[in-house]
């Protein structure tokens, strides 16, 4: 029996490449998915075949392709020190660069054929679900736990499309006054926090997976993603 989501590796610009995985149907709007620090691993990757099983079309961009191309990372010891490394080099404009890219491959391709597209991301990679919802034409952006939001919001008047956002109840690394920065930048923002939950509660690999949060934000997004993105252009 085939499987249900085809997944490959595309070209989104020379040297720059993202996993992609096809619904069911085949086609669908689209979501660009934006890594953690940790690289376009086994939890990104499962996460992108989950939500093409929901029937988008999602695309997983390998933001660190400049440094380590393809690397798959783990969560503790020297996996999780080469992850901050690549993190802390990863610039501003390079990730901009690759919003833009991104998004522009996701549009062009035919599976998409013109319906909307959202951008959500884990971590890193919710900061940059809020950076592409500031700096391009996407359709909704859903962010989990995005670290440094709360220090970039000078984009926030620059947003027009839905946002969602989720956040742990106890979080080292985004403490209540970040959320409520947020919250007062963009009240027109759906904001959703957890009180069970800590950073990375999302990721069944981590110690702080929580599986009642987990389940509960994945169906507050499928909610919002299929309002936002399922209607006609």
């Amino acid at each position: 029996m085939s499987q249900a989501v085809d997944t490959c590796w595309i070209e989104i610009a020379p040297g720059f490449t993202g996993l992609l995985a096809l619904p069911p149907a085949g086609h669908g709007p689209g979501l660009v998915l934006w890594q953690e620090i940790f690289g376009v691993n086994a939890h990104i990757q499962a996460v992108a075949a989950q939500y093409a099983l929901d029937g988008f079309v999602v695309l997983a961009p390998d933001v660190f392709w400049r440094q380590a191309p393809c690397v798959q990372l783990g969560y503790e010891g020297a996996d999780r020190a080469q992850a901050l490394a690549l993190m802390q080099g990863y610039g501003a404009d390079d990730a901009l660069a690759d919003i833009a890219a991104g998004v522009a491959a996701l549009r062009s391709r035919p599976e998409v054929g013109g319906r909307k597209v959202g951008s959500f991301g884990y971590c890193m990679g919710g900061r940059l679900a809020f950076l592409t919802a500031a700096t391009t034409e996407v359709d909704a952006a859903v962010a989990f736990y995005g670290g440094g939001i709360h220090g970039q919001l000078e984009r926030a008047p620059a947003i027009r499309c839905p946002l969602q956002f989720h956040y742990a109840g106890h979080d080292d690394h985004i403490p209540p006054e970040a959320v409520a920065r947020v919250q007062a930048a963009l009240p027109q923002a759906e904001v959703h926090v957890y009180p069970g939950a800590m950073h990375g509660f999302n990721c069944w690999a981590r110690a702080s997976y929580h599986a009642p949060s987990a389940a509960l934000a994945h169906g507050r997004s499928l909610a919002f993603l299929a309002q936002a993105l399922f209607a006609a252009p």
